[in-house]
């Protein structure tokens, strides 16, 4: 079975639509940057079902260290990629949260060393205009940008 995940994928218009996305935490990512950010997602839990919105906003709480800020999210689409189905939602927002006080996961490090350590699971978290998120996220995260320019195409036709 695929696992779900559900995000919140914020923006703002500037010059450019800029998107809010985090870098992950933890050793292996620490020196990396190019592919090494990604929506802030977590586990659609089995107490979530139906209620992807609030899982979604459960894990940006537990990734940020700050609610989720209260915004018009809409259903963005299901985005297949690493064994996993993302399911996200977009805001417009103007989000700027004081710190990022991201929760933390147990890790052996260093590898086979028998020393657990503590990382947390985002180290760091801001705005991108979006042609310089779609290189930051990782691969399997980016058509999620083109959903979102497509959908603010969209939107512009209607109004």
């Amino acid at each position: 079975m695929t696992v779900r995940s559900a995000a919140l994928l914020l923006y703002r218009r500037r010059t450019d639509v800029e998107v809010w996305i985090a870098h992950m935490g933890g050793p292996f990512w620490a020196r990396k940057d190019e592919a090494a950010w990604s929506v802030p997602k977590g586990i659609v839990e089995e107490t979530d079902l139906g209620d992807e919105l609030a899982a979604a906003r459960r894990e940006f709480a537990e990734e940020i260290g700050t609610p989720a800020p209260d915004a018009d999210y809409r259903p963005l689409g299901e985005f297949r990629g690493s064994g996993k189905t993302i399911v996200v939602f977009a805001a417009e927002s103007e989000f700027e949260p004081e710190a990022i006080r991201s929760n933390t996961f147990p890790l052996e490090w260093p590898p086979r060393s028998g020393r657990m350590q503590e990382f947390p699971e985002v180290d760091d978290a801001r705005w991108f205009p979006v042609e310089q998120a779609r290189l930051k996220l990782t691969k399997a995260q980016r058509p999620i940008l083109d959903a979102l320019l497509a959908r603010l195409a969209e939107d512009a036709k209607i109004h």
